[in-house]
């Protein structure tokens, strides 16, 4: 009996050890690791909710689940609270706290939305809509090659209950006015109801911009009901375009780069060896050993921007080579050697 009571126990607690080692592991949903800062964490999750979208992905039966996996590991891991109390116990510890979101999406106003609508339920009315603003977003080409995140501070004017009513909900509806015997109008009025007074409040708070690496000018991040504000119904969307700053040594062109050197006379023939700095820090090696003709072009394949699509991918660095000719005046000996020399060719 002894023995039998023991081996439940054995038993119940290797199932106990198997649960506990099978539960999900959040670092490895967003594939990164258990030290990964904030800005990482981030990154990963914009980048992973792109591919795992139900939207995207609506030949697979599962889409959603990964989908909302997907979303509650992020919930825990970017909120610094939840993530040590995770780190410390696991799931079960923070399980309460993540479902308490509700299901609406909580990461739309913060990472802007990726063109998907997670409001899917049925029926659904449309409601009137604020403005949406639309503001250039300058950045960088380190950034654009690097990837960065840009905090922007954000002065909104939002609605607050103030004292009183006011007027509104206001439309037209055709009403009939008799006009004598026999005589009718019809006339459109303008009917309004009573609501609750509100006022307008400018609230500060900060939003935090992805440039992702490969982002070209024109691509958008949204940031929804962060717009103008509606009196009776929802905020407009804002958005901000991004609009590459000029470098002062390379030029963009699609996932090419583009850039010029200047090389000595004595160089353009005898050869040369030089390097060139690249965007994320790094020292290029340019070299020949042969003549070099001004305007010849070298290119370096793998040295270009990022894809934006595979981060993989780079194109290429284009090089033009322009030639620095000698200022000073050459003596007759010099002269009469260089002719003996070129003639030669």
């Amino acid at each position: 009996m002894i023995l039998k009571n023991y081996g439940s126990s054995l038993w119940l607690w290797t199932c106990c050890f198997v649960v506990v080692y099978c539960e999900t592991d959040y670092y490895e949903i967003l594939n990164v690791h258990r030290s990964a800062k904030q800005n990482q964490i981030k990154s990963a999750f914009r980048k992973m909710a792109k591919e795992l979208h139900p939207d995207k992905n609506r030949d697979d039966p599962k889409a959603a689940e990964k989908f909302s996996e997907l979303r509650n590991a992020y919930e825990v891991l970017s909120d610094e609270k939840m993530r040590k109390d995770y780190d410390r116990c696991g799931a079960n510890c923070v399980k309460k706290d993540s479902m308490a979101g509700g299901g609406h999406d909580p990461f739309a106003s913060f990472f802007g939305d990726f063109g998907f609508h997670f409001d899917d339920s049925p029926g659904h009315k449309e409601t009137p809509k604020g403005g949406t603003i639309v503001l250039d977003l300058a950045v960088t080409l380190e950034e654009l090659y690097n990837g960065n995140f840009v905090q922007v501070t954000r002065n909104k004017p939002v609605i607050r209950p103030a004292s009183g009513t006011r007027q509104c909900n206001c439309r037209q509806e055709m009403i009939t006015k008799q006009l004598g015997p026999g005589r009718f109008q019809m006339m459109q009025q303008n009917v309004c109801d009573e609501c609750p007074n509100v006022k307008m409040v400018t609230e500060e708070n900060m939003l935090e911009i992805e440039v992702e690496p490969g982002m070209k000018d024109g691509q958008e991040t949204k940031f929804v009901a962060e717009g103008e504000p509606h009196i009776d119904g929802e905020p407009g969307d804002l958005i901000f375009k991004i609009k590459t700053l000029p470098h002062s040594v390379f030029e963009r062109k699609g996932d090419d780069l583009y850039t010029n050197l200047t090389i000595s006379l004595k160089d353009a023939l005898v050869g040369f060896k030089t390097e060139i700095t690249q965007l994320d820090g790094r020292k290029i090696i340019i070299e020949r050993e042969k003549i070099t003709w001004p305007g010849a072009k070298i290119r370096k394949k793998g040295e270009g921007m990022p894809n934006y699509d595979n981060n993989n991918l780079h194109g290429s660095l284009i090089i033009t080579i322009n030639i620095q000719f000698p200022k000073t005046e050459f003596s007759d000996q010099d002269k009469q050697d260089l002719i003996r020399i070129l003639s030669r060719s």
